[in-house]
């Protein structure tokens, strides 16, 4: 058995740690770049090995039950972040200072934006009290591209547009799926003040694809303690 550690996209990435680390507790988060010039295969072992972050479930499970943390390493492209969870570890003496609690400081990488938040409203109407990963488009990123599709909402053929707005570059999580209603609502604002047709709303892509993050060469050889 090995340590899966590269994800071999950005979507694997956001995948990885939106849906399998955050749902368990690990969201103390310190994010990451290799250096140019060093490295990032050699990076990836070093922290492994000096955190001790290979090792098998059931060791997880006897350092969760002593009130020992356990930790995460994923890493795409220069990029990698730590996670852990809460409890006693060097970790959280040795990086103190970089550490962030998803929870008030998300991760941000490629546009997105990940955290992790009580659940917000149901279709009832009625509180979500659980907690939920989240992953939306980055406040800038979907800033500029909503003054984007608003300007070229009369510029563009409407077959052009309902491309572009299709073949917009990130996974339609639900954050992510209302930010993109937002910006058709918006091209369709423009649109309809200038007696133009209307875009329909299947022209998004509202189903996300789940991916495989990782490959036989995200496997970093590093041995897990049993």
């Amino acid at each position: 058995m090995q340590y899966r550690a590269v994800a071999t996209s950005v979507e694997g990435f956001v995948q990885q740690i939106a849906c399998c680390y955050l749902r368990h507790g690990y969201w103390f988060h310190v994010q990451g770049k290799v250096p140019a010039g060093k490295s990032a295969e050699a990076i990836d072992e070093k922290l492994i090995s000096k955190y001790g972050i290979a090792v098998s479930e059931s060791t997880r499970a006897r350092r969760k039950k002593s009130g020992r943390s356990n930790l995460q390493y994923i890493r795409h492209e220069s990029q990698f972040v730590i996670l852990a969870t809460k409890g006693e570890h060097r970790f959280f003496d040795e990086e103190a200072n970089l550490i962030r609690d998803i929870r008030r400081f998300p991760i941000q990488y490629a546009g997105y934006s990940i955290s992790y938040k009580p659940g917000g409203r149901k279709k009832d109407g009625s509180n979500d009290e659980k907690w939920h990963s989240h992953v939306e488009i980055d406040r800038q990123r979907y800033l500029d591209l909503r003054a984007w599709f608003a300007e070229q909402a009369l510029r563009q053929s409407l077959p052009r547009l309902a491309v572009q707005l299709y073949e917009i570059p990130v996974a339609p999580y639900a954050p992510v799926r209302r930010q993109m209603l937002m910006i058709l609502r918006e091209v369709n604002r423009v649109r309809k003040r200038a007696g133009k047709r209307q875009l329909p709303v299947e022209v998004l892509p509202l189903r996300r694809r789940v991916v495989r993050p990782f490959s036989q060469d995200g496997i970093r050889s590093v041995g897990v303690e049993k």
